[in-house]
């Protein structure tokens, strides 16, 4: 019998510390991503956390400033694995792939952060090598997206003024229309977790 696997990505409070936080696109984010987890639970589904680093940057996702953790409010249980990746997917730097084949997984939930960065190349890269995907949106954040030519120092005063800057509303729409019926079915939180109270898979 086929299995699902829950990936949550990034969901850590390297996010928290930048000042870009306070005008992402879902604050209640780790609520979220909790019911995910209890359904996931509840079905006896495998949960797989994956946080991002970059070690010796100096910067918030380096390791040595102690902020490449879980949001709080957010714990894995124990036997649930926790990945540590340098690289955008899930997949490419850990052993992501190895733990689904043995833990005969074939159908991928993703959720996380963010939207149209880790969580979509995670979903487009887990389509790829055969998974069939679900996203759950409403289990995705975002922040604002700054015109490439925007100095890499500007704040969120500066982003949210400037009128090249990608909002959160058009991030999610494009990531959606570039997923659905390609890469993965798009979901919500409701629709995965009432399939799993009714027994019905996602």
């Amino acid at each position: 019998m086929s299995r699902t696997a829950l990936v949550v990505i990034d969901v850590q409070e390297s996010f928290r510390q930048r000042p870009i936080w306070a005008y992402g696109s879902n604050p209640d984010i780790v609520g979220q991503v909790n019911r995910l987890v209890a359904a996931a639970r509840e079905r006896g589904d495998l949960v797989l956390w994956v946080l991002h680093a970059e070690p010796g940057s100096g910067g918030v996702f380096d390791p040595a400033l102690g902020h490449v953790r879980l949001i709080d409010g957010l714990a894995a249980a124990e036997g649930e694995p926790t990945l540590v990746k340098t690289a955008h997917n899930a997949f490419t730097t850990t052993n992501l792939q190895q733990l689904l084949t043995l833990a005969g997984v074939h159908d991928v939930t993703v959720c996380g952060i963010r939207t149209e960065q880790c969580v979509e190349t995670t979903t487009r890269l887990g389509s790829d090598l055969g998974y069939r995907t679900t996203f759950v949106t409403d289990a995705t954040m975002t922040f604002p997206i700054p015109h490439r030519d925007l100095p890499e120092t500007a704040g969120p005063a500066e982003i949210l003024g400037d009128p090249r800057t990608l909002s959160n509303e058009e991030i999610l729409r494009r990531t959606e229309y570039a997923l659905a019926g390609r890469f993965a079915t798009v979901r919500t939180v409701d629709e995965v977790t009432g399939a799993s109270l009714s027994g019905a898979r996602s």
